[in-house]
């Protein structure tokens, strides 16, 4: 609990306590005199009565827990926001104190201090998640300078130092680690608990806790490009991303609260006028109206709904940009995704060497080489599998054909490498192969000299990830690849995909997105799952898209509206599960609320509901909406 909530329970309490004594001491009596507090102004001898007038004793914890609301209303009012929660209870209080009402009015902004502090405590617990992730913001960051270890902020380390991370330090910035080897923990980044090995080589991302050995790093990234730079503005302008219930909500109080206060006028002024009853009773009833009509409960746990789905889904190692992207999660009736890197690992590895006119070793040496200056993931298995140190030298004349492959001359000989189309135009006899995988053919001179397979191996989850979105209802998967029928058939069939379609262009991607859309039905909408990286086009094109690899790509934490941060297909049935949970709620919301209000309200209009009920209908109800609306932050646990 913060400072703040603390001073406003202690307000509450000594409040609540100055509120007995002001009920209590109008029945003490001092023996053979008059009563302590009466409410007339002389005794019935006609000598003065020792009282003090009943509004004192009431005014003094009225003043104790309702100056802030006052304050509030007046400032306002001065910069022209008349019409708020604050103005409303400010006029009803103020007028019950007019009308006699003391304890009333008392009791009314007691309770509503009472919501306002379950409100600050369900935000303080919304925002623990966010919080959290907060935390992965580095102090500061060991810098190696003129042979010194320098403490100074992330900010004004550069690209090309050295940074030195020790056993329990934050990562500060991204780079490549040079000397050392340690565990890292990613849990704030990614949700799972398990650490990630890292030594010399690899590539370690801001954010990350260094749990065991010395790291050595050069840093890649300023800090404000960083990954940890990147995720923490994409969570504090997530809330500025409002979803069309939210959107609502906003434009419903502009105009719903002039509409009461105008309707309570006439509450008090029409039925007077009519002959129906004094002005006092219509007035008291007026403010009993005003009361009832606040729309706290709608305020208030309509946004929070929303806030605490997004951080429970962080919590979740999920990134939802705004409230606007999980009420399409929640609509989501097609999935479509791409295949490497998204339901495959993205890692290549040379399966099978099939040789024509040469040995294996020489034809996996013509193909690394031809393939040496191109950094495409195919080209860096062939030069990973031939295993020797490839010499650039023995190569030259290297042309890069989209689509189909490289032409190059090795050692004076004239080298083609790629698909069927290549063998094609360099008049090679090519054959396929009975192998399920990616082909890469060889010829040299217009001779074939064979072929090499090529494998991308399937995530673990992958299958899971297919079989969890049909259990929650999703009508069709679909994958798009760019590889050959074979392989995405091959893929398509063990994980269970509804539909599959293959060698593809970025540009038939979209094609293809477009006849999905026409598919929808309803509310119905689209996500297309993918790397974030070469799918931007297709990513933009859908109604939702949702980054794969999002740990360390700058790319999927611009390009999607949801980022899943450890890479696993699965947690895409999590994310829709947890977008539907938070709009469950914030339904449950809105229809209590408004329920209960207009119950109340028509029942205060004609009488029948008092002060206490409008206290109910006011601050109980939104105390319960608020406690429903906490309930989103436990979405993730439960949807997992």
């Amino acid at each position: 609990m913060t400072q703040k909530q603390k001073r406003t329970l202690g307000r509450i309490f000594l409040s609540a306590a100055l509120l007995a004594a002001a009920r209590l001491l109008p029945t003490l009596w001092l023996p053979g005199a008059l009563p302590l507090v009466s409410v007339s102004h002389a005794a019935q001898d006609g000598s003065a009565a020792f009282s003090l007038a009943p509004w004192a004793l009431y005014l003094v914890p009225y003043l104790l827990i309702g100056w802030d609301v006052l304050w509030k209303a007046v400032r306002n009012i001065a910069h022209g926001q008349i019409f708020d929660e604050n103005f409303l209870m400010a006029l009803a209080t103020v007028g019950a104190f007019g009308t006699g009402e003391y304890a009333e009015a008392v009791f009314v902004m007691l309770f509503y201090q009472v919501g306002e502090l379950f409100q600050g405590y369900a935000v303080g617990k919304s925002r623990q998640s966010i919080t959290a992730l907060m935390d992965i913001r580095p102090d500061c960051a060991n810098v190696e300078r003129d042979g010194a270890l320098l403490q100074v902020d992330p900010d004004e380390v550069e690209v090309g130092d050295t940074i030195v991370i020790k056993a329990g330090e934050r990562v500060p910035l991204d780079g490549v680690i040079l000397e050392g080897r340690s565990t890292l923990d990613t849990a704030a980044l990614t949700g799972e608990s398990l650490p990630r090995e890292a030594e010399a080589g690899d590539d370690v991302i801001s954010g990350c806790i260094n749990l065991s050995g010395l790291l050595k790093v050069r840093v890649t990234k300023s800090f404000e490009e960083s990954t940890v730079a990147k995720i923490l503005d994409l969570v504090e302008n997530a809330a500025g991303k409002k979803a069309k219930a939210e959107n609502f909500i906003t434009k419903f109080a502009r105009y719903y609260t002039p509409s009461v206060v105008a309707a309570a006028v006439l509450l008090a002024v029409l039925p007077p006028l009519l002959g129906d009853g004094d002005w006092s009773k219509w007035f008291h009833q007026a403010l009993v109206f005003l009361v009832i009509s606040c729309p706290c409960a709608l305020v208030i746990s309509v946004p929070l709904s929303f806030f605490g789905g997004i951080g429970g889904a962080s919590r979740a190692g999920i990134l939802v940009k705004g409230g606007n992207y999980l009420e399409v999660l929640a609509d989501t009736q097609i999935v479509v995704f791409d295949k490497t890197g998204t339901l495959t690992k993205g890692v290549f590895n040379v399966t099978a060497i099939h040789p024509d006119q040469c040995d294996e070793d020489r034809l996996l040496e013509l193909a690394a080489l031809a393939e040496s200056y191109s950094d495409h993931p195919i080209s860096r298995s062939l030069k990973e599998a031939c295993g020797k140190e490839i010499d650039n030298s023995r190569v030259d004349g290297v042309e890069e054909i989209a689509g189909q492959g490289v032409k190059a001359s090795v050692d004076g000989v004239e080298v083609w490498v790629g698909n069927d189309k290549l063998m094609d135009a360099a008049g090679a006899a090519w054959h396929p192969c009975h192998r399920v995988g990616t082909t890469v053919h060889v010829a040299s001179q217009g001779v074939y000299l064979g072929h090499i397979v090529i494998s991308d191996e399937v995530k673990e989850d992958a299958a899971q990830a297919i079989a969890g979105l049909k259990t929650i209802g999703i009508q069709k998967t679909v994958m798009l690849t760019g590889d050959a029928q074979a392989v995405g058939e091959d893929v398509a069939r063990r994980l269970g995909l509804d539909e599959v379609h293959t060698q593809l262009l970025p540009a038939d991607k979209v094609d293809q997105v477009e006849a999905l859309l026409r598919e929808r039905t309803g509310k119905g909408k689209l996500a297309f799952v993918g790397d974030g990286i070469n799918d931007a086009p297709v990513l933009s094109r859908a109604d939702l898209g949702i980054a794969m690899g999002g740990l360390g790509s700058d790319a999927a934490i611009e390009a999607a509206d949801v980022v899943l941060m450890d890479d696993k297909p699965s947690k895409i049935a999590v994310a829709i599960r947890i977008a539907r949970k938070t709009l469950s709620i914030v339904r449950q919301n809105i229809v209590f609320a408004l329920g209960v209000k207009l119950l109340v309200l028509v029942l205060g209009a004609v009488g029948r509901a008092n002060m206490w009920g409008a206290v109910f209908a006011d601050v109980g109800v939104s105390v319960l909406a608020i406690l429903n609306a906490m309930r989103a932050l436990r979405a993730g646990q439960g949807a997992e």
